[in-house]
């Protein structure tokens, strides 16, 4: 039988109360309060929760405390990923960031997603993977939803609500988000 965590990385309907995973949130969330009470010339205590935290690119990601995750092992960083002030990031499925990306401050990143149905919503949740490319800047207060995909070098409009797929090379803005323009040598 699967466990609820195999569950919730493969977008199924899970049990977000399972022992397991409430014990995952606990250690990430006392990894981020760890992390948020660092001071600013404390960067060896910061880079080693980072490492901690992070599935993968906790040793050249940069951050800006306060930042707030569910798990941190469902995010995968690339080189030099920048995290401004205040960000989230609900990772019950997997977040995939490219090299050189850029999250502007009280940047949301959210993979849950919750039934319509109200009486299944009262005991399980489920999500859907995002993946964010390379050289992406992400404006400051911009949300991305469940199960969208950013393509590289796109630059997401500040207070932009990313409902969907947003391809490679575009400035894009808006609630929803949507492509604005072509992102050119001369721009």
């Amino acid at each position: 039988m699967r466990s609820e965590n195999e569950k919730m990385l493969a977008g199924e309907l899970y049990d977000p109360l399972d022992g397991e995973l409430v014990q995952a949130r606990e250690r990430a969330r006392d990894l981020c309060q760890d992390l948020n009470a660092t001071r600013e010339n404390d960067q060896e205590a910061r880079r080693r929760i980072l490492k901690e935290l992070f599935g993968k690119g906790g040793e050249s990601v940069w951050m800006q405390p306060p930042f707030f995750c569910d798990y941190g092992t469902n995010i995968l960083l690339g080189e030099r990923v920048f995290f401004n002030f205040n960000c989230v990031v609900l990772d019950v499925c997997l977040v995939e960031i490219g090299d050189f990306t850029l999250f502007g401050p009280a940047v949301q990143i959210y993979t849950p997603m919750h039934p319509m149905n109200a009486e299944l919503r009262r005991k399980q949740e489920f999500g859907k993977p995002i993946k964010i490319g390379s050289d992406v800047w992400v404006g400051g207060g911009a949300i991305i939803c469940p199960g969208v995909k950013i393509g590289s070098k796109t630059v997401i409009g500040a207070g932009s609500v990313v409902t969907k797929d947003i391809p490679d090379g575009v400035f894009a803005a808006g609630n929803p988000c949507r492509v604005i323009r072509e992102i050119t040598e001369a721009s």
